[in-house]
C-alpha cells in the first residue's frame, strides 16, 4: 500500500499531488512490488511520533486489512521513532520514501562503483535508525572477566561498525573519483567532444542513448531503469567522434545520501562539452520535472552564476504521445524560444526528430569555429591526420624549409583547445 502524506503546514502539494502519487507508485512497481491500494492522506500539524494523526493511523489499519496489504510504503520521509512506531500500529512492514529508493538503487547496481555508492548510501541512512531490538544485552562487558566495568551498549557497537565500514567505502570510492577524474583528463586531451544526457528517472534517456549508439543499454518503463553510467561513442554530421554519456535519472526528494554517494557518478555531467536533457514532454508534470533537475544540476555546480557555461539542448521526447492539439501548443511554445535554451522535439522510439537533434548538436560543437594559420612538422602525421580528420583543412602548403607544413584549417574553440594537448 503507498501512502502519501500531504504536509498542509509545509505548503502541501497542491496540484502536483496526484502525478506525486502516480510516481510513489511506479517507484514500488520498479522493484516488482505490487500495488494494491494508493491513496493521498492530508496533514494539517504532524505528529512527532507517528507523523499521521491517530484517526489516520486507523484508517490506515482499516485499510490494510481490506487490501490485505503486507508492506506499507510513506511516500515521504519518516523519522526512526514515526517508522517504529507505524510498524508497532499497523503490524506491518512500514519503509519511507527514501528507504524505498535505496532499496532500487540496492537491486540494480551492476558495476563495482554503483555497489560502492549504494551500500554508503544504506549505511548512511541506517546509522540513524539503530533502534535497539535487543533485551537481553543492556551492555557487553568491558575489561577483563568480573572485573571489568560497563562496556559500550550493542547499539554503540554497531554504530561504530557501521561508521567503520563507511570510512572504507568512502575512501574506496575517493580512489573511484580520483579515477574517473584522470579518465576524464584523458578524455579532454583526446580529440573527442563529450555530450551527457541528463533528465528526470523514466523521460527515456537509455531509449535515446540506444537509439543513437547501437547499445543495448536496460531501458524500460520503469523508474531508475538506468544507475550505472554509460558512455558509447557516435558519429555527428561533420564531426567524426564524439562521446555519448548516459547517468542516472533524477527525481524529487532525492534522498540527500544518495546524491552525496553519486556525486562521483553525476560529475561526469560537470565535464561534457554539451548537455541534453531529455524531457518526457508528455507527462503532465514535465515542468516540475524540470525544476528538479535543474536544481540538482545548480547543486553540481553545473548551471548557475558561478558555474562555467554550458550549452544545454532540451530533447522534448515522447512527441509522438501528444495529441494533436498538445503538439500545436508545445510548438507555439517552440517557436517563441526559450531563453539559454535548445528545443528539439524528438520520440527517442520512433526516431522522430532524432536527425534533426544530432545536427543541432553538431552545430552547437562546431559552433565559434576559426580559421587558423598552423605550422607543423611535416613527419608529425598524427597531428596532420587528427587536423583533417576534426577540422575543415582550407589550403596545406609545405615550407621553405621541406621540413614543416603550413596548415589553414578551420577549428571550434573546444577543437583547438585539444589540438594544443596533442
Amino acid at each position: 500500500m503507498v501512502v502519501l502524506p500531504d504536509i498542509r503546514q509545509r505548503g502541501g502539494l497542491g496540484e502536483d499531488a496526484e502525478a506525486r502519487l502516480e510516481e510513489g507508485q511506479g517507484l514500488a512497481r520498479a522493484i516488482g512490488i505490487e500495488v494494491v491500494d494508493a491513496f493521498i492522506v492530508p496533514i494539517r500539524a504532524v505528529r512527532p511520533g507517528t507523523l499521521f494523526g491517530e484517526g489516520q493511523v486507523e484508517r490506515l489499519a482499516v485499510s490494510i486489512a481490506q487490501s490485505e496489504a503486507e508492506l506499507v510504503i510513506v511516500d515521504g520521509s519518516l523519522s526512526a521513532i514515526q517508522q517504529r512506531n507505524l510498524e508497532d500500529k499497523l503490524k506491518r512492514k512500514v519503509i519511507d520514501r527514501t528507504g524505498l529508493i535505496l532499496e532500487i538503487f540496492g537491486e540494480r547496481a551492476a558495476t563495482a562503483e554503483g555497489r560502492l555508492q549504494v551500500e554508503l548510501a544504506h549505511l548512511d541512512y541506517q546509522a540513524g535508525r539503530l533502534v535497539r531490538s535487543w533485551t537481553h544485552l543492556e551492555r557487553q562487558r568491558g575489561g577483563f572477566g568480573f572485573l571489568g566495568g560497563p562496556g559500550e551498549t550493542q547499539i554503540e557497537a554497531d554504530r561504530r561498525m557501521i561508521r567503520n565500514r563507511m570510512a572504507r567505502l568512502r575512501r574506496e570510492l575517493e580512489q573511484v573519483r580520483r579515477t574517473r577524474g584522470l579518465h576524464r583528463e584523458r578524455r579532454q586531451r583526446a580529440p573527442w567532444p563529450v555530450i551527457a544526457l541528463v533528465g528526470y528517472t523514466n523521460a527515456g534517456k537509455s531509449t535515446l542513448f540506444n537509439r543513437l549508439t547501437g547499445a543495448d543499454v536496460m531501458a524500460q518503463d520503469l523508474l531508475f531503469a538506468t544507475l550505472d553510467p554509460t558512455m558509447r561513442a557516435i558519429r555527428l554530421p561533420g564531426i567524426e567522434k564524439a562521446i555519448l554519456s548516459d547517468t542516472v535519472g533524477f527525481i524529487s526528494d532525492l534522498p540527500t545520501q544518495l546524491v552525496a554517494a553519486f556525486r562521483a557518478t553525476l560529475e561526469e555531467v560537470t565535464a561534457a562539452d554539451v548537455i541534453v536533457h531529455v524531457r518526457d514532454i508528455s507527462n503532465p508534470a514535465t515542468a516540475q520535472q524540470k525544476a528538479e533537475v535543474e536544481e540538482i544540476l545548480t547543486d553540481l555546480g553545473v548551471i548557475g552564476d558561478e558555474a562555467e557555461p554550458v550549452p544545454i539542448i532540451e530533447a522534448w521526447n515522447k512527441w509522438d504521445l501528444l495529441a494533436d492539439d498538445e503538439r500545436l501548443t508545445r510548438e507555439a511554445i517552440i517557436a517563441q524560444g526559450i531563453p539559454d535554451r535548445t528545443v528539439v522535439p524528438i520520440s527517442a522510439v520512433t526516431g522522430e526528430g532524432v536527425d534533426a537533434l544530432l545536427d543541432v548538436l553538431s552545430d552547437l560543437l562546431t559552433g565559434g569555429a576559426q580559421v587558423l594559420d598552423l605550422t607543423i612538422p611535416a613527419s608529425d602525421g598524427q597531428r596532420l591526420a587528427w587536423l583533417h580528420a576534426h577540422g575543415e583543412v582550407l589550403a596545406e602548403t609545405a615550407g621553405e624549409d621541406g621540413e614543416t607544413l603550413r596548415v589553414s584549417v578551420r577549428l571550434s574553440p573546444a577543437d583547438l583547445g585539444r589540438f594544443t594537448h596533442l
